[in-house]
């Protein structure tokens, strides 16, 4: 049935090296596949050990070739590095079923760790979830088909620490082995193959099944989170069948002797991947909880809103004041516009109160500790003063890097700043930015690094030039070394593909592209939409994930606007765009195209040698130094 796969109800017994001679190895029952595991050592059906992988790499290997006796690894420097942390390894060796110590006989502890691990994979299935809920459907739209037919390029996991996996991917890359169902099979049951990773594209990967070589038919997308992918050695500790593809299976007449060709030598998942990402998706906020964050209609101050829901981290958040439950508002949980309640009064920030008296049933306050914290400053010498000038990223409108005024100097190192030409007389869309923000700017930013800067609304002089407008209205510019010079080693590429929110209607995620880097700063732009309507954001910014990130979590991916909807729907797209940004974000700023036309015609830059788009990740001197 299996054709080619040799039987396995033979007797086995120990094998005759002494470098084996310590353990016992169990009979395997003939419903098996035909490699059987042992914790991490396969057993061919002649009852020889013959695979083992290494529990520190994951490397894939001819078992006699490891190190030690027991051979659970592949050199000297795994088996040091992996006994450095003796209680890890305590726990991963009973989550893969190992005998707890090396006299053990594998004959009576066998069925019992199968079914410990299996339960163990269990429980964490029904503690986390979302991490094997079905894939939101989107009509039309697939990201392998998306990134196949363009030859686009994901940016990678690693990019984003704030997103599952994002601090401990690994080596997970091209090459890498997994096991996961075989789907040109027409046996009634379940069954799995080996398959390698042919491309990566964030959680996605690109499979091809062992045995197809170069034969691209059945290659497949899937996310390698999901709970159909297994590192190699999976099946056989869970007892399942290892059965290759139907269209091959006449390629091959001993796969024992194919499957250890190919897998020596080769990596795999760690043996606790699955375990890993189902503690990366466990999210410290929880319903009910009480948080303070930014009110929408009024940017200057702050109101009591509940946390409604928790998916993938974002948060739902309902105004307690809503009665209905409909005035919500999203963001991330390590977003900078949402605190711990007393945050306002501690910083001198203003804040609205509720006319709700008391908490509701139920609900209560979010800990301190959950929320971002913020890098200290010292305030006591040179620091931010009222009415210096600065450049910074219009909340209202995320596209623009506006002339801005500080208008006030809170607490803790936190400034409330104003768009120069664009203020409300009562100061209602002032916005709060800590004094490392990578949303602030020193005087020259934008020219340095060739970015237009939006000059203040009516302002008639133009080109803008900083120097002249500091002496007309008789201000001084902010000092540059106030300002955060940090550049971490982000690992963003100009064209890389992603999934980002739309900051002007933070419930939707959409397909998106990086398209400039200046040092830390990226351009996002949202597929199939103007120009107009890109973002500026920080490379650490929570508000961007890696591509099937939606998938992993269950949140619904806005795809690319359609090209017919582009050409021929431009007017109404810009309309529906901007009734977006004014229901989430009070109503958004409209820019003066007749201005950025005639400061794009009109002026004549002299720019200092410098870089624009830095592509390279290291900081670099892109502040001027300010004209006398």
């Amino acid at each position: 049935m299996f054709d080619g796969y040799d039987s396995c109800s033979e007797d086995t017994s120990s094998s005759s090296s002494s470098d084996e001679s310590e353990e016992e190895v169990a009979p395997l029952p003939s419903s098996l596949p035909i490699i059987k595991n042992n914790g991490q050592v396969y057993t061919y059906p002649d009852g020889k050990s013959g695979m083992a992988t290494c529990e520190m790499c994951g490397m894939v290997g001819v078992r006699d070739a490891f190190y030690s006796k027991t051979k659970r690894f592949c050199s000297v420097s795994c088996s040091r590095s992996y006994s450095s942390n003796s209680k890890k390894a305590s726990i991963l060796a009973r989550l893969q079923g190992k005998p707890p110590t090396k006299k053990a006989k594998v004959l009576q502890k066998q069925p019992l760790m199968a079914k410990l691990a299996a339960y163990a994979q269990y429980q964490a299935t029904l503690q986390n979830p979302t991490k094997t809920k079905a894939a939101v459907p989107v009509e039309g739209f697939s990201w392998g088909s998306y990134i196949n037919s363009n030859s686009f390029t994901a940016a990678p996991v690693t990019c984003f620490k704030h997103a599952p996996m994002g601090t401990c991917w690994g080596d997970i890359a091209e090459g890498v082995r997994v096991e996961v169902p075989n789907t040109d099979c027409s046996l009634p049951t379940k069954v799995f193959w080996i398959a390698g990773i042919v491309k990566l594209a964030g959680y996605n990967a690109l499979l091809r099944y062992e045995g197809f070589e170069n034969d691209t038919s059945l290659d497949f997308w899937c996310n390698v989170c999901g709970s159909d992918i297994h590192p190699v050695g999976w099946c056989a500790t869970s007892g399942k069948p290892l059965v290759p593809p139907r269209t091959i299976q006449h390629k091959y007449t001993n796969w024992k002797a194919f499957l250890v060709k190919r897998l020596t030598g080769a990596k795999t998942l760690p043996p606790d991947f699955s375990q890993k990402v189902s503690e990366s998706m466990q999210y410290p906020f929880k319903t009910s909880m009480r948080v303070e964050v930014v009110d929408k209609t009024h940017l200057c101050r702050t109101r009591v809103a509940v946390v409604e829901s928790v998916i993938g981290g974002r948060l739902r958040l309902v105004y307690e004041e809503s009665e209905d439950k409909t005035d919500d508002f999203w963001c991330h949980m390590y977003s900078p516009l949402i605190h711990h309640i007393g945050w306002s009064r501690s910083i001198g920030h203003r804040f609205k109160r509720a006319d709700i008296t008391k908490k509701q049933d139920g609900h209560f306050d979010a800990p301190p500790h959950l929320f971002m914290k913020v890098k200290e400053v010292d305030a006591a010498g040179e620091w931010f003063k009222e009415g210096m000038k600065l450049e910074a990223i219009d909340p209202l409108n995320l596209s623009a890097i506006c002339v801005a005024t500080i208008r006030k100097v809170l607490a803790d190192g936190y400034l409330m700043i104003g768009i120069d030409g664009s203020e409300a007389a009562d100061g209602s869309d002032w916005f709060c930015y800590h004094a490392t923000s990578p949303s602030i700017f020193p005087v020259g930013f934008c020219e340095i690094n060739m970015i237009e800067l939006t000059p203040p609304r009516g302002y008639a002089k133009l080109p803008f030039k900083w120097f002249d407008y500091l002496r007309e209205t008789d201000s001084i510019a902010a000092p540059v070394k106030l300002f955060n010079k940090e550049v971490p080693n982000h690992g963003f590429q100009v064209g890389m593909k992603l999934e980002a929110v739309d900051l002007m209607e933070p419930r939707l995620v959409c397909v998106a592209t990086v398209t400039r880097i200046i040092h830390r700063l990226l351009r996002i732009h949202f597929d199939g939409w103007e120009d107009e309507y890109d973002q500026w954001v920080d490379c650490e910014s929570p508000d961007l994930y890696p591509v099937g990130w939606c998938q992993l979590t269950g949140y619904q991916l806005q795809p690319p606007a359609p090209q017919t909807t582009r050409d021929s729907q431009s007017s109404s797209s810009k309309q529906k765009k901007k009734a977006k940004s004014q229901q989430y974000k009070g109503h958004k700023k409209m820019t003066s195209l007749q201005l950025k036309e005639e400061l794009l015609d009109g002026e004549e830059y002299s720019f200092l040698q410098g870089a624009s788009d830095q592509e390279s990740n290291g900081s670099a001197s892109y502040y001027i130094k300010q004209e006398p």
